[in-house]
């Protein structure tokens, strides 16, 4: 049986400083294959072991019914949704999930991860901020095959992985990532939650948790996100993502995501984040990939390539976005 510890429940009020009255939170784990059982189970289990109370944990299954029925028999302890009305993709799995919500406050992990014990107390601690509308935590890369020589450290967000670059210490941000996240119920549901048909589905990515959290601090003047790296998740990266066609594929996507994401915001200013960092984080990165003790022409290469397929991706969303404008109608 999944039971939550007894002594964690005891000595959980003086853990970071979170109040477990004021700061009751739900956890939702979206999932939708069965080849990824072990992942879900794990990612669970990590809830139930952590150093605060969690009210329920709500794994929500998109467009799986058989998963469902498997997580209902053999999982009892948590709430399973299934979600089936709309498209497929995570971002709708996770708003059926926080439909079962109860608690002033929602935290998501995904189903290829697990929190550290004290993952949940370090993203509830910023909220004694009422300013504070949602929260994110650090991602530790778990890889299935050794990390890639080539791959440089500027490009974590890749495959899923705190780059280099972020805040090293407890720090206000534009967004954080959906899979290490917590947020104000209310406010996420007063602005419709995630996007439905904008994020993740299949090979396609496109920037679901930024769009998210631009829309929720847009909901309250001073409303604003934390970044807390001590809130850690350890994320398992597969072999097929240690490849250079997925690195160039995936930052393709991310370009013509953001750009896609800027249209439907109508306002470029959100963009701000990713021309600082090409302009310091990247441009740094290639003088140091270029000589000194961390040379590297394998990694330099690899993050001008990176830099390159995203611009195109951005290329292409752009060109996509004028002849809308141009020619409005149906596709």
């Amino acid at each position: 049986m999944l039971t939550q510890n007894d002594s964690a429940r005891q000595g959980c009020a003086s853990t970071a400083g979170v109040d477990p009255v004021s700061t009751a939170v739900s956890v939702v784990i979206a999932c939708y294959s069965m080849a990824r059982w072990h992942g879900i189970t794990n990612a669970v289990r990590s809830v139930v072991a952590q150093s605060v109370p969690v009210d329920q944990i709500i794994v929500a299954v998109d467009h799986n019914p058989e998963l469902v029925e498997r997580l209902r028999r053999e999982l009892p302890e948590i709430s399973v949704v299934s979600y089936e009305n709309g498209p497929g993709g995570a971002s709708g799995a996770r708003n059926a999930g926080v439909e079962l919500v109860a608690t002033p406050y929602t935290a998501f992990l995904d189903d290829d991860e697990i929190a550290e014990r004290d993952w949940l107390a370090a993203l509830m601690a910023p909220f004694v901020d009422g300013a504070v509308v949602g929260t994110g935590g650090r991602y530790r890369a778990v890889w299935a095959s050794a990390k890639p020589n080539w791959f440089p450290d500027e490009f974590g967000w890749v495959v899923g992985e705190s780059f280099l670059g972020m805040p090293v210490v407890t720090s206000r941000v534009r967004n954080v990532w959906s899979g290490n996240m917590a947020v104000r119920t209310e406010v996420f549901r007063a602005v419709g939650g995630f996007r439905v048909g904008f994020g993740k589905q299949g090979n396609r990515s496109q920037p679901e948790d930024t769009d998210l959290c631009i829309r929720m601090s847009e909901h309250g003047q001073d409303f604003h996100w934390i970044y807390v790296p001590t809130a850690v998740i350890d994320h398992e990266i597969p072999q097929h993502r240690s490849t250079f066609r997925f690195f160039l594929r995936r930052c393709y996507s991310e370009g013509k995501g953001k750009v896609e994401l800027r249209h439907d915001e109508n306002n470029s200013d959100e963009l701000s984040d990713e021309r600082s960092y090409v302009r310091t984080v990247l441009t740094q990165g290639v003088r140091r990939y270029a000589g000194g003790r961390n040379a590297s022409a394998s990694k330099a290469a690899a993050l001008m390539a990176g830099i390159g397929s995203a611009g195109l991706g951005a290329a292409s969303a752009t060109a996509i976005g004028l002849r809308r404008s141009r020619f409005p109608g149906p596709s």
